[in-house]
């Protein structure tokens, strides 16, 4: 079994976003939700409902980043 950074995708109300995606990214973005969707039982009927869950997993795992914000916390507290 392959061991996706991806989970369960949440129900959540959206924000609309429009962007242009290379297309070898939506190519990958398509092949990640059907192997996302074998894994989970979960079938993606719309690949692109993966890109934020993708972007919240990248941010909350982006050290740096995280870093950063912390900082910036502890100057504007």
């Amino acid at each position: 079994m392959t061991k996706l950074k991806l989970g369960m995708i949440a129900d959540d109300k959206p924000v609309k976003v429009t962007a242009e995606l290379p297309a070898t990214v939506y190519r990958d973005l398509v092949a990640y939700a059907e192997v996302h969707g074998r894994e989970t039982g979960q079938p993606v009927a719309d690949p692109t409902r993966l890109i934020a869950p993708m972007i919240e997993r990248f941010i909350a795992t982006d050290r740096g980043f995280a870093k950063a914000r912390r900082a910036r916390h502890v100057t504007s507290s």
